[in-house]
């Protein structure tokens, strides 16, 4: 996104935490009504075209969006959405990207109030691992000529009464909806998103076998002083590794043995 696009996905998602601290708002809810509103923006050209044009004034495109959502969707999501209109926006997409991104973080903030942020963090890296492995899934979920609905039903096949209810909903709306994206990308968005809810940084560790517990929180301790920030681990394992370890945090990548790392990551915090 170019700036006028940055600053405006920032101001919307300030606007729904202070919303969603109100522990009255229904953050599934709120979540399904601004997913209703990402279909309705990404199917409608015109409409977002009108509703990011910048010759307009931002209180027109506003009481547009109201007079268009109303009675569609509840209030919080209107003003949320009028709020995003209000904004500049570089161009139209990037507004239906964001409301979409709102709507998934609305979702894992329902799972964190539920206690189940960490459940749905592994959920989504774990299904991941699978449609990885799985060339028949990956490409049961992925084909164009395949329904959104037999997708959306094999999904809920899948993980249905086995993952937590909004992992479930996160993922069938990713592949359901996958407006341009592979299946891939947008799971790491949503893991991004997910561990941001808990200002934490995803480092997906390799290793050749599985790490004990002592390990763990070594990697993670070490991984925390390097960034300046606590470290959600989620852990794989593959044999090709050959004993030592590979860490990715974002676009970087750590490779060596696992106590070679960690020496390392010492010293470099003792100076």
């Amino acid at each position: 996104m170019n700036s006028a696009s940055r600053e405006a996905l920032a101001a919307a998602r300030e606007r729904l935490d202070a919303l969603t601290d109100n522990t009255s708002v229904d953050a599934a809810k709120l979540a399904e009504e601004l997913a209703s509103v990402t279909s309705l923006l990404h199917r409608e050209v015109s409409l977002r075209r009108v509703l990011t044009d910048p010759a307009r004034s931002g209180e027109s495109k506003a009481e547009l969006a109201g007079r268009l959502l109303g009675g569609q969707v509840g209030g919080e999501a209107v003003d949320l959405v009028s709020g995003m209109v209000r904004s500049r926006w570089s161009y139209s997409r990037d507004l239906v990207d964001s409301v979409e991104e709102l709507a998934d973080t609305a979702d894992l903030t329902a799972a964190q109030r539920g206690g189940a942020l960490d459940d749905v963090e592994d959920e989504l890296f774990r299904f991941g691992r699978i449609v990885g492995s799985a060339k028949e899934l990956r490409s049961a979920l992925t084909e164009r000529a395949a329904t959104p609905a037999a997708k959306g039903e094999l999904l809920r096949s899948l993980l249905g009464g086995k993952a937590q209810p909004v992992t479930e909903r996160l993922i069938v709306r990713l592949v359901t909806q996958p407006r341009g994206r592979s299946l891939e990308s947008g799971l790491e968005s949503l893991s991004k998103l997910a561990a941001e809810r808990r200002d934490r940084t995803v480092a997906v560790v390799t290793s050749a076998v599985p790490l004990s517990d002592r390990q763990k929180q070594r990697l993670g301790a070490a991984l925390a002083k390097i960034y300046g920030r606590q470290m959600h681990l989620n852990l794989d394992v593959d044999p090709a590794v050959l004993g030592g370890i590979s860490v990715r945090v974002g676009d970087e990548i750590i490779n060596g043995t696992i106590a070679d790392r960690l020496d390392e990551a010492t010293r470099r915090m003792a100076g």
